[in-house]
């Protein structure tokens, strides 16, 4: 009976085929593998041998199955290296790319990964998992691309890390055009969104989802469990801009930015964790715009962006908006919520902009504040009391508080009917998660039009055993490790590398210092004993580097004699330069510092501490399409240039600048002859938050003679400026700054002798971006 029995099951294994379950081919060059997926059939696997892959444009056509789809992968998952110049494109239904490693390249299309080969044939059933894409960048930041582009319908992102990007261009694109691309329903599920660098500008999101004139169309896109962290592209980290959209389960750990609902309508916001810190006053959590979105069982910690990047923010609209600006906040629910030493977390009526209604057309003028909205059921802690818990921008008459209660640490606010104040301590769950006392909490829940489809918290606890207000509605809950690496990504790769302490390399002037740079590692530091070090042409700054003196007594004295128009640091992608306690100069000619004037396809930096700088034409010079993260001057002598520090070639008006942050601390400038701080970002952008200019303790003397608009230090756009306890004299300008009063332009305490004054100009008349 036993034999008769395995010859049935072998019989009917053999008829089904399910005895060979896949037809598995390696291929080793661009050729096989277009032979192969040519010839692929359901079920089919065709299998990528290690190695590098330079240069290959992969067309993944095929019509695999639910049961079969064809999929290709690589030999070992993230030993198939993708470089050069290369992308791949799907077309087709159920098929599966798995463990591919895009790294040292960028795309010769429009995006990395793409959805679809032809536009009336997108993919449908596809599926990207288990790969990489890091620092997959065009060479020229202007130079716009998506590394993911969604078209079609049912595909899905999953078990990836995407990491790097610094050109022009959302990560992830989500596109919706044409009835094959609306409905998608594409899943975006438990990826790691790593580090995405600020980008000095708008067009740095990390997911975008449609555009302005696809905000009537519903989308149904799923954006679950993935970590998004230091996503700090721009303001947006996920732009949705179209309807019945669902953030579920997400974890936004210390990113400069939030989760938009810039377009389109009926969003589910649900169970997110947005976790700042003390370091950052960027980090934000969630901006409302439109209608219909419920915004429930999310935990906000220690987030300090305001405004725009407001731990909540519900903006005002503008009256018959036009696709591409701001629709008025209706019918929207924000319930079950907490948050935890964040400052002043709930921001209403933001961007309201009557004020500048004579510098903006009336199209412009955001005057609609929030109606027929409901905040209830929701906590917010402070540990410190807070003046300003609440921010009202406009009226708050089109909201209704329900059962709120916020524990202010008894410091008095002007509080909203609703929101209702009482003491309660905080259990700790894990790092950066605390729940209160949920003893202590009193209120009792408000039970809305539709709240019982609330069923569950934020750790998944069920709501009809235990309904409590807050994101939390079960004591003792266990740790829900949102940091856990194993949870987002691939398996086979960490981001998590280790590193070594740096090497200190001391050096005298008979060493080449060229030498010492090119073989040093990133982070190592070049000592140098006194004397006179010379310098015939650039040294590459390609990695992170540290020239120091080693007797900050007896400074080492580097001369520069190089060409003119060359640099004594020439400033490459992730170039990083910190001088200590250095004399530097050059012949009138040259430039101190300057990045390349093609191929900056990622950031650099340059820290300057108790040097001094002299006699080159440019102390420090960006070029267009370059961006450094931080530029820092300080206890520095800057005297006898021709020209100081220009950072003004975005000069496109479209929203971009050179820098994100420009620090001058306790140093003297002195016989500079023009642009000694020429810092530009043109364009009426409202959602650019930068770029930064703090110039504080220094001095300014005999400077600016040859500045052909007779402003001293020129920040025009410039959104954060702070100009305080300055001495300037005898400089032959107008002005030593015409400040933008209507954003946070400021100054204070300085000392003008013989060098005109400070003009605030409330309203700065800049050029429409749309």
């Amino acid at each position: 009976m036993q034999k008769l029995l395995l010859l049935f099951t072998l019989t009917v294994l053999l008829l089904s085929g399910c005895s060979d379950p896949s037809n598995s081919m390696m291929v080793k060059n661009q050729e096989e593998l277009t032979t192969a997926i040519s010839n692929a059939l359901p079920g089919d696997e065709i299998v990528m041998k290690n190695g590098i892959w330079n240069d290959v444009e992969i067309r993944f056509t095929g019509a695999g199955t639910e049961s079969k789809p064809i999929v290709l992968r690589a030999e070992t998952r993230g030993e198939v290296i993708i470089s050069g110049k290369s992308d791949l494109k799907f077309g087709g239904s159920y098929l599966t790319v798995d463990g591919l490693f895009f790294k040292d390249g960028f795309t010769p299309s429009d995006a990395v990964i793409q959805f679809k080969i032809k536009e009336e044939s997108p993919a449908h059933h596809c599926r990207l998992t288990n790969c990489v894409i890091l620092d997959y960048n065009q060479m020229q930041r202007d130079r716009p691309d998506h590394w993911v582009e969604f078209w079609g319908r049912h595909n899905q992102l999953d078990h990836c890390y995407i990491a790097g990007k610094s050109n022009q261009g959302p990560t992830i694109r989500i596109k919706i055009k044409g009835n094959q691309n609306i409905r998608t329903y594409h899943q975006i599920v438990n990826n790691h969104f790593g580090p995405r660098p600020r980008k000095g500008g708008p067009r740095g999101e990390t997911i975008q989802v449609g555009d302005s004139y696809t905000s009537m169309s519903p989308c149904n896109l799923t954006v679950a469990n993935n970590l998004f962290e230091r996503c700090n592209g721009e303001v947006e980290i996920i732009s949705s801009k179209t309807n019945f959209n669902e953030f579920r389960n997400n974890v936004f750990y210390k990113c400069e930015g939030s989760l938009v609902t810039r377009h389109g309508n009926y969003c589910i916001i649900d169970g997110n964790y947005f976790i700042g810190d003390d370091n950052s006053d960027n980090i934000g959590g969630i901006r409302i715009i439109n209608t219909g979105h419920w915004v429930t069982n999310n935990y906000f910690y220690k987030l300090k962006g305001q405004n725009f990047r407001s731990p909540l923010a519900l903006m005002n609209g503008i009256p018959k908006s036009p696709l591409n600006r701001y629709n008025q906040v209706t019918d929207v629910v924000v319930a079950h919520n907490t948050w935890i030493n964040c400052k002043s977390p709930w921001q209403f009526g933001v961007g309201s902009n009557v004020s500048q209604k004579d510098v903006l057309p009336a199209s412009e003028i955001r005057s609609e504040r929030p109606i027929r909205t409901i905040l209830a059921n929701n906590i917010i802690y402070n540990e410190t009391g807070d003046p300003h818990p609440i921010v009202e921008h406009d009226a708050l008459d089109g909201i209704q508080f329900e059962q709120n209660l916020i524990n202010n640490q008894s410091l008095k606010f002007k509080s909203p009917e609703g929101l209702n104040q009482g003491e309660f301590k905080l259990i700790k769950v894990a790092e950066d998660i605390y729940t209160p006392a949920q003893s202590e909490l009193n209120l009792p829940p408000y039970v809305g039009f539709e709240f019982e489809t609330i069923r569950t918290d934020i750790f998944g606890n069920e709501r009809s055993k235990n309904n409590l207000i807050g994101a939390v509605c079960q004591s003792n809950s266990p740790d829900p490790h949102i940091l856990d690496e194993n949870k987002y990504g691939p398996s086979w790769f960490s981001a998590n590398k280790e590193t070594s302490a740096p090497v200190i390399v001391e050096l005298s002037p008979n060493d080449d210092l060229h030498t010492h740079i090119q073989g040093a590692n990133s982070g190592d530091v070049l000592a140098l004993n006194p004397g006179t070090y010379q310098l015939e042409k650039s040294l590459i700054i390609n990695k992170a580097i540290q020239l120091k003196s080693l007797d900050p007594q007896h400074k080492a004295h580097i001369t520069y004699i190089g060409e003119t128009g060359t640099s004594a640091f020439q400033m490459h992608p992730k170039g990083d330069i910190t001088l200590q306690g250095l004399v530097l100069s050059g012949t009138d000619s040259q430039n101190a510092f300057a990045c390349l004037k093609k191929g900056m396809s990622s950031l650099y930096n340059v820290k300057v501490y108790d040097s001094e700088i002299s006699h080159f034409d440019y102390i420090l010079k960006a070029h267009k399409e370059s961006m450094s993260d931080s530029i820092t001057f300080a206890g520095c002598i800057l005297r006898d240039c021709k020209n100081g520090i220009e950072l003004s070639e975005e000069t496109d008006d479209k929203g971009d600048y050179n820098v994100e942050f420009l620090t001058i601390d306790n140093c003297d400038f002195s016989k500079i002859q023009q642009n000694v701080i020429d810092y530009y970002r043109g364009g009426y952008d409202e959602s650019t938050i930068g770029g930064n200019l703090l110039v504080k303790n220094s001095t300014f003397s005999n400077c600016g003679e040859k500045e052909e608009n007779g402003i001293l230090l020129n920040t025009r756009g410039i959104i954060n400026v702070n100009i305080h306890d300055n001495q300037f004299k005898n400089n032959k300008v107008k002005l030593v700054a015409l400040l933008w009063g209507a954003k946070n332009n400021v100054h204070a305490n300085n000392e003008l002798s013989n060098s005109g004054k400070i003009v605030v100009e409330e309203n700065l008349k800049l050029k429409i971006l749309y």
